[in-house]
């Protein structure tokens, strides 16, 4: 069994300038960002690279739609021999996309070719928000539109060669993002720990990112929300290690069970999680409460001061300190989107619902669902 994979090489600076130097950073990189991360951090180092700002291609989380455009764009401005991603997870997604696509190639190929996807250059991702983990893991999630939910897109391939952590690129990050970013790191490390791939190595990181996101949120719970400029740099070392433990163990439940969310009302990734995380958590208790879960709940208690009987009851308490949990009706579900999401998850979600601590089939999910409603 495979303890732990740690594909790219792992790089951190103090700052752009620091980065953009050592890697040198010229005409031959494409550098897929935004404007408003760029201009501010990069623009003024006068590098001569070819640039394609993602926000010119729609707002929101990565589209199968949107991801094409780019790769078709991106083949206009001439030969790269790196693709630089610089960004959250939209930026990451379509970058990983980019180094395995071609020209005029579409995402549905791309899907039906897993795993053998194939890659065309080098990736160097630099994430500027404290959630994805995915510089470390060799999985890109798109909304599929012309299925009308959101999957996973995994290769090999789609590895990058080399992820940088540049704490700097934190600072301007707004409140919002930052929360669902870090709720996201989270949930990626509770569901790694639990997951049945799971191993001691997977776990040493899992855990230890979750004490220091929990530890952040319990300074921020006193001090208040700008107290976090203090803890950005643990919070994208959280982020990252959480990425380390799924890249092997992967997630469950709660990311299948909130993708039909996010791709029907376009929730941010790591609301949707939320939105489901401990409706998910306490079904895996009613249907098994040994095993690895009471050693998560056992860790939970003691890292929130409180009994493990009611350990996600008090989670839920600090995490509505950072960011207020609604209810799905909240978000525009209707009743009648609790089965169909229900069998989006059981027929499209697979790979994810493999991961989940028990198994779960539809009347379950349907159920969690239901509770959340």
């Amino acid at each position: 069994m495979v303890q732990i994979l740690m594909r790219p090489e792992l790089h951190k600076f103090g700052s752009c300038k620091e980065f953009a130097e050592e890697l040198h950073l010229c005409g031959e990189d494409l550098v897929l960002t935004n404007q408003y991360i760029y201009e501010p951090y990069f623009g003024k180092l006068g590098l001569d690279v070819k640039l394609v700002y993602q926000e010119k291609y729609g707002a929101g989380e990565p589209t199968d739609i949107m991801t094409e455009q780019i790769i078709a764009d991106a083949a206009k401005l001439g030969g790269y021999r790196r693709i630089i991603a610089i960004g959250g997870g939209t930026v990451i997604d379509i970058a990983k996309a980019m180094a395995v696509g071609s020209q005029g190639g579409n995402m549905d190929e791309l899907y039906n070719s897993m795993p053998d996807l194939k890659k065309n250059c080098e990736l160097v991702i630099v994430p500027t928000t404290c959630g994805t983990g995915s510089e470390m893991t060799n999985v890109a999630v798109f909304s599929r539109t012309r299925m009308g939910t959101k999957m996973g897109l995994v290769g090999e391939a789609m590895y990058a060669d080399k992820a940088v952590l540049i704490p700097e690129l934190l600072s301007g990050l707004p409140f919002g993002v930052f929360a669902t970013s870090s709720i996201d790191a989270l949930v990626h490390a509770v569901e790694s720990c639990l997951s049945p791939k799971a191993t001691v190595y997977t776990k040493t990181f899992g855990y230890q990112a979750i004490g220091m996101i929990l530890s952040g949120y319990q300074k921020m719970a006193v001090s208040g929300p700008e107290s976090r400029s203090a803890l950005l740099e643990d919070f994208l070392t959280a982020s990252n290690f959480a990425g380390i433990s799924f890249g092997t163990a992967g997630c469950g439940a709660v990311h299948a069970m909130a993708y039909p969310l996010g791709g029907k009302y376009h929730v941010p990734h790591g609301e949707s999680n939320y939105a489901v995380f401990t409706g998910v958590m306490k079904n895996y208790m009613e249907l098994k409460s040994d095993g690895e879960i009471a050693v998560m709940n056992s860790r939970l208690a003691g890292l929130l001061g409180c009994g493990k009987d009611n350990v996600y009851d008090r989670l839920e308490d600090l995490l509505n300190r950072i960011l207020p949990k609604k209810k799905l009706r909240e978000y525009g579900v209707t009743e009648e989107d609790l089965g169909a999401f229900s069998k989006s998850v059981m027929e499209t979600q697979g790979r994810l619902m493999a991961g989940s601590f028990v198994p779960l089939d539809y009347d379950r999910v349907l159920k969690i669902y239901t509770e959340l409603y």
